[in-house]
């Protein structure tokens, strides 16, 4: 079927050869074809410029929550892996503690005291006041539990979710010991929104500033774009990598973006230079060489140019094209094969 419209268009050309002009290049496009055609205007626009890069997606610290022991003891069993989704509340450790099988005995005798005390206020044998301090030490007691977790006897308490959200770190197995304020062994993280820090070296610093509209793209969706602004930039440098760090807050309400996950972020900075544009698909590359179609009405004729740069879709051009020209954007590259003879 290419081959068959190809003819065709030749075909068309032949039927229109002695409309040509003085230019060798340029002949009139039938009436026919030029439906097939489809031009755009060569524009003038701001010089945006793009860098791109590295960076990788974290959670929001903000809506992080991580556990810490509180005592020393042994991890009796782990209700959950690294990744799962949890909602506040939900069981995550079992722990078994020697100081808080202490604290338990201490809770039986106070629940014996405060019952004992108001049988004997019942008596007459105790005072108001009495049983106003054994209800609160057994209040105290209770409240000390509680910031381990929940209690189930024989010096074992049950560590909950504080939050819902995904584990993005665990650490310890069943057997394995605990100190207090130890390394954490869990951290709870809402997803829903996350953080992208890009780095940025120090020959990029001048193109980089808050505020500045971001892309960032991950190899994981080849063909999808998340769109952000840098909301903040670090002001020491890291010494390890040399570079500052770039914040981004980006929505992630798909939960597409996974923490830790490495990504590329292209930044785009307008200047104040103004420069003859195009669309990118209007350019043929032949030979080494720039070229485009210029339409002038039903007269096309091949035209060489100098590239600048390209971005986004836009090719900036140094020379070769005025504002205004009228170029082709599609089949463009059939029309320039005939008007070379090919």
């Amino acid at each position: 079927m290419k081959k068959l419209a190809y003819l065709s268009f030749l075909l068309l050309l032949a039927c229109s050869g002695n409309k040509e002009n003085n230019q060798t290049n340029e002949r009139v496009i039938s009436e026919a074809f030029l439906p097939k055609v489809a031009t755009a205007k060569v524009e003038s626009k701001q010089l945006q410029r793009e860098l791109t890069l590295s960076g990788r997606v974290t959670a929001d610290p903000g809506r992080t929550v991580t556990f810490s022991p509180l005592v020393s003891g042994v991890i009796v069993r782990s209700y959950f892996t690294l990744g799962d989704h949890v909602n506040r509340g939900q069981t995550m450790l079992d722990i078994r503690s020697a100081e808080l099988s202490e604290l338990q005995s201490e809770l039986a005798i106070a629940k014996r005291t405060l019952q004992s005390t108001q049988s004997l206020l019942d008596s007459g044998m105790a005072t108001e006041l009495e049983l106003v301090e054994a209800q609160s030490t057994l209040e105290k007691l209770e409240a000390d539990l509680a910031l381990y977790g929940e209690s189930k006897g024989n010096g074992v308490f049950s560590v909950t979710a504080p939050i819902s959200g995904y584990v993005i770190e665990r650490e310890g197995n069943a057997g394995s010991t605990i100190s207090a304020e130890g390394d954490p062994l869990f951290s709870i993280a809402d997803l829903s929104t996350v953080w992208v820090e890009a780095s940025v070296h120090a020959g990029n610093l001048q193109f980089v500033q808050r505020g500045q509209r971001v892309e960032v793209s991950s190899s994981a969706y080849p063909n999808e774009v998340f769109n952000g602004t840098i909301d903040f930039i670090s002001q020491v440098f890291d010494p390890e990598n040399r570079a500052l760090t770039a914040r981004i807050v980006l929505p992630n309400r798909d939960l597409k973006l996974k923490s830790e996950m490495p990504v590329m972020v292209k930044l785009f900075n307008d200047s104040e230079v103004e420069m003859t544009t195009i669309p990118s698909e209007a350019v043929i590359f032949d030979n080494n060489r720039y070229f485009v179609v210029v339409a002038s009405g039903n007269d096309f004729s091949n035209r060489e140019i100098t590239i600048y740069t390209r971005n986004n879709g836009t090719t900036y051009i140094a020379n070769g094209l005025q504002p205004g020209e009228e170029i082709v954007t599609r089949n463009q590259l059939l029309v320039y094969n005939e008007l070379k003879g090919r």
